[in-house]
């Protein structure tokens, strides 16, 4: 734990994070077991990264068996059950997990020779795996997942009895069971597969940055470059949030590590507890989008789609630049018509200072981003940035310095960190299986174009609310596993371009996250703000008005994907950026000065304007938000009043 002589993270520190999140409190020898498991998963993924990857079930079975694992050990079966000892039965089920992994990993051969041919031993491990998968789901995340997951067995299990387009004949246990088991169409699938490839070590990247002092600097950082400008504080949550959400993979654990300082500071600047709640939120979800760890998701995308991670990075890096910039807008605006105070050269961090103490923690994620430029693969690129990350942390604090055991409480930290995603992968996996055997991803992309009429804007908003939907209460890896799985095919029928259909699909499920009422973010950040959750929840959703805006550009402007040349890409991003300070100025009433019901009016005509490329619209919405900031300037100096209003109104 931290302490003024030793601020590492200790035996103590750890066991709080096993007990975050409804897991438990271990102590003695229990604890020490867990922590083992956990310290060799992340050795495990190491030496892999470093002398190269094992096949696929191989790599997959060795990883799923220290996650399953691990699961049962750290998550009771309901929160009735002692957090202080592991339940003997949890004993059991952890058991029985590596035994399933290991029945793979012993017996591969022979297994794959028998392939179609299941017996009696592949059909009991297979029904034991998927339920133990369930299960462990189940108390990772909760019930959503879970609860698709067995809506996905049951349709594939009694087929014959849904109508139309959905019906099929129906597949056996005997068949569904190894099919989900012994293949890498099911639990061991793309998804798991990618957690055991990339996603652990970008989790372990994540541990070991934070125990160097990452996130303290981040804040810091935001602080040095926002803090003075106008509603300093607000825009410090944001960048914050986006520097967090850079390598973080949970919306809801950016929330809690930035917004437990940004939320007070805001609400001391002026900011009401509700706003600044908002505020958090919904920063902290796009940070779930922000290249290039985009909540684990982009390395999934990179192999549905058969490209390489460094492309989805760029292309992703424009659309989470506006998604920022308009939340900075919002958080502008508002500060303006509300007299929000800004932070004093006393308060504000000076960003030479930052920089001077801090500046070696920017080194491993330009390493990353330099390794993966360059071509190298993620897995390589990430492992150097680890060691690159240790070695320099010997440049800075004493206290931050990766001694070896700091080094082996990150490990241990990173291992325990990675079980949520990895369950979140099987369980997803399960889904996968379910639509590539019974091809229910055609039947529901014949539905959305039925449905449509072949009307493409039509199309986009049944996959928005389709993905919404899917993507309450499910970590960022599933949303867009089952949205892009289902939704993007139907889109790409109609003319999107593939990227933009899938990036369309992440978009919608990240921003589940702050769309009532089960928004993640929401309640987190609400909890910190000590503000009401649900009236936290609309703010943050109309906060992020503009991420319900920019999927929908890229999708008719494939320009802001950096498709094209450098003029194409730059006019592009200037019409969002017109379209996106539009929404944001008409969504809180202010500009250069509070508006009136027409000028509002005009600024929320903008952003429509600009969603589909054309010069004449273009023009237009340039028109209209020069002529009213032209005419606001105006009137303000006949009507100094108009410029802002008390900062103490609730909203």
């Amino acid at each position: 734990m931290k302490t003024e002589n030793n601020p590492t993270v200790e035996p103590a520190a750890l066991e709080k994070e096993i007990a975050e999140g409804g897991k438990r409190e271990l102590k003695g020898w229990q604890y020490w077991v867990v922590a083992g498991i956990a310290l060799a998963a992340s050795l495990f993924h190491l030496y892999t990264a470093a002398f190269g990857l094992l096949s696929a079930m191989y790599q997959r079975g060795v990883h799923w068996m220290f996650m399953g694992s691990l699961i049962f050990l750290i998550y009771p079966a309901t929160k009735k059950r002692p957090r202080d000892r592991i339940d003997p039965w949890d004993w059991v089920l952890a058991a029985l997990v590596a035994a399933g992994c290991l029945n793979i990993l012993l017996n591969w051969e022979a297994i794959a020779m028998r392939e179609g041919m299941p017996i009696a031993s592949d059909i009991y491990l297979g029904v034991m795996m998927v339920l133990l998968v369930i299960e462990a789901g189940r108390r990772a995340m909760g019930w959503p997942l879970p609860a698709v997951a067995i809506i996905a067995i049951a349709y594939a299990l009694f087929g014959q009895y849904f109508p139309g387009v959905l019906g099929h004949s129906g597949f056996p246990v005997e068949e569904l069971a190894p099919f989900q088991y012994l293949r890498t169409d099911g639990i061991f699938g793309v998804p798991l597969g990618v957690s055991a490839s990339f996603i652990f070590l970008f989790v372990l990247f994540g541990a070991i940055l934070s125990v160097t002092g990452a996130g303290q600097f981040f804040i810091d950082l935001s602080l040095a470059l926002t803090g003075r400008s106008q509603g300093g504080p607000g825009k410090a949550a944001v960048v914050a949030s986006g520097l967090m959400g850079t390598v973080s993979g949970s919306s809801v654990a950016n929330a809690v590590t930035t917004g437990a300082f940004t939320i007070p500071l805001m609400k001391e600047a002026g900011y009401t507890a509700t706003f600044s709640g908002a505020v958090v939120a919904a920063s902290s979800t796009g940070g779930q989008v922000m290249p290039p760890v985009m909540g684990a998701a982009a390395f999934i995308m990179a192999q549905f789609l058969g490209i390489s991670y460094w492309d989805i990075v760029v292309a992703a890096a424009l659309p989470a630049t506006l998604y920022f910039i308009s939340i900075v807008a919002m958080v502008h605006f508002r500060a303006g018509r509300r007299k929000i105070k800004s932070l004093t050269a006393d308060t504000a961090p000076r960003i030479g200072k930052v920089l001077k103490e801090g500046w070696h923690l920017l080194l491993p994620i330009f390493t990353l981003v330099a390794f993966l430029a360059l071509g190298y693969s993620a897995v390589k690129a990430v492992f150097w940035s680890i060691i690159i990350m240790i070695c320099v942390s010997w440049i800075g604090k004493a206290e931050y310095r990766m001694t070896p055991r700091r080094l082996l409480d990150a490990l241990i930290s990173g291992g325990l960190g990675a079980v949520e995603v990895a369950a979140a992968c099987a369980c997803s996996g399960l889904v996968i299986g379910v639509i590539g055997i019974t091809g229910v991803g055609l039947a529901f992309s014949s539905f959305v174009i039925n449905l449509s009429g072949g009307v493409l804007p039509l199309a986009l908003i049944l996959t928005m609310i389709g993905s919404i939907i899917l993507g309450m209460g499910v970590p960022t890896t599933a949303q867009y596993i089952i949205t892009s799985t289902l939704a993007a095919p139907a889109l790409y029928q109609m003319g999107v371009p593939l990227m933009s259909a899938h990036l369309f699909c992440l978009y919608f499920g990240v921003l589940a996250d702050v769309t009532p009422p089960v928004a993640l973010a929401t309640y987190a950040a609400a909890g910190i703000a000590k503000s009401n959750a649900i009236k936290t929840g609309f703010t943050a959703l109309l906060t992020a008005t503009a991420g319900f805006l920019v999927p929908y550009m890229f999708v008719y402007n494939n320009h802001l994907l950096f498709q094209g040349n450098l003029l194409q890409i730059a006019y592009s991003f200037g019409t969002a950026l017109m379209a996106i300070i539009g929404l944001a100025a008409g969504v809180q009433g202010y500009y250069y000065s509070r508006l009136t019901a027409i000028e509002r009016l005009l600024l929320f005509i903008v952003p429509f304007l600009l969603i589909v490329p054309n010069m004449i619209t273009d023009a237009a919405g340039l028109v209209i938000l020069t002529g009213v900031f032209l005419w606001q300037r105006r009137t303000a100096r006949r009507d100094p009043e108009r410029i802002s209003e008390p900062g103490n109104i609730q909203s």
